[in-house]
């Protein structure tokens, strides 16, 4: 990149509107910046977003049937959850929140495994290493930052690895986003930050979070190149996470992307959303549902039949059903595992811990 390049405000500042590549109506849009996926990716794309609104809508009566303590539902949200997630080569790592569990599935984690820690059973129920998919993050920004780390180390090693963290609008509030944002510019680090604006951190709508034009312009301060996309588009959320992985895989440093979408349903199963927004906005939002979307076009270009719609929908609910089967069936669980994988070599606090607990155990059995 030259000096030229650099300095021009054109390389760091997002467009002043979300780019799109297919508008609410399924017609084709323009962005020049952005090429249209191919047509196999769209039918995957789909496929993705379908089955993740499946998932999603199970977890959410898993919760309502006492099989889950709290589930954050990302109803609305499957274009960014999806496209990102198939913009990713099997090297690269994710870093998810608790909101993203929908995305963590896609990238091939065990749905069960997934809900674990949502169920109460363990830390994290999934091997990261498995699929290359970070714990999922409750405290806000925290996984940007071992996001930064994680891929800084691996340049190091010499690997070619980049993370994507997911963040909501809230976590642009806090402190370790500001830092892993530096971190990542300063040291050129192979990271993507996928903020997914959904407009509230819990009841704190956006207007109260921030003065900026967009939450896109905080990477111009750090450095580092911005982007800001309709997050109801998989199609752009795709084109984008991928150009800035290929940025970042080829050693121009980390992008700021911020995907402008709604959360439909309250923050999670023990907030009300009634308290601090309006039905008519949820309908106007429910009118640019991103999986009716994509739908229409593909279906207007003669991708999608209805033979091919009904083998989706039936692959879904497969896995629906099975998710539920699964889900269904009481867990054996140890309170001794609580002590497990806290530290590598457990604290002589932790020992002591662990040994109260098993006396108590004693007393009672």
């Amino acid at each position: 990149m030259t000096t030229t390049e650099r300095t021009a405000a054109s390389y760091f500042l997002p467009s002043d509107e979300p780019l799109g590549l297919v508008f609410p109506d399924g017609a084709a849009a323009d962005a020049p910046a952005l090429p249209m996926p191919a047509d196999d990716v769209l039918l995957r794309l789909y496929r993705g977003m379908v089955s993740g609104r499946r998932f999603d809508t199970q977890a959410t009566a898993l919760t309502k049937q006492g099989r889950l303590a709290v589930y954050p539902s990302a109803r609305g949200q499957e274009a960014c959850e999806i496209g990102a997630i198939l913009a990713l080569r099997p090297q690269d790592w994710l870093f998810p929140t608790y909101r993203d569990s929908m995305a963590v599935v896609a990238r091939g984690v065990d749905p069960v495994e997934v809900l674990t820690l949502l169920r109460g059973d363990w830390h994290c129920g999934y091997d990261p290493y498995g699929a290359n998919v970070a714990p999922q993050c409750t405290p806000l920004a925290t996984n940007t930052l071992h996001a930064v780390g994680f891929a800084h180390a691996a340049r190091a090693k010499g690997e070619d690895t980049v993370s994507l963290a997911l963040l909501g609008d809230g976590a642009t509030s806090e402190g370790d986003t500001h830092e892993a944002l530096n971190f990542a510019a300063v040291w050129k680090a192979p990271v993507v930050f996928l903020v997914q604006n959904n407009g509230y951190a819990i009841s704190v709508p956006l207007s109260k979070q921030t003065a900026a034009p967009s939450l896109a312009y905080k990477g111009v301060g750090y450095g580092m190149p911005s982007m800001l996309v309709d997050g109801n588009d998989a199609a752009v959320v795709h084109a984008a996470v991928e150009q800035a992985v290929a940025r970042a895989a080829a050693g121009e440093g980390p992008t700021l992307i911020e995907a402008v979408t709604y959360r439909i349903e309250s923050h999670t199963n023990a907030d009300d959303a009634t308290r601090y927004r309006e039905r008519a906005e949820v309908e106007e939002w429910l009118e640019r549902d991103p999986i009716a979307r994509l739908k229409r076009y593909l279906t207007d270009h003669g991708l999608l039949t209805e033979q091919v719609q009904q083998e989706i929908d039936a692959r879904a609910e497969d896995e629906a059903s099975a998710l539920r089967e699964r889900m269904n069936v009481d867990t054996v669980l140890d309170p001794a595992e609580l002590f497990e994988h806290v530290y590598a070599e457990p604290t002589a606090a932790l020992r002591d811990q662990a040994s109260e607990l098993a006396a108590e155990l004693e007393e009672r059995a």
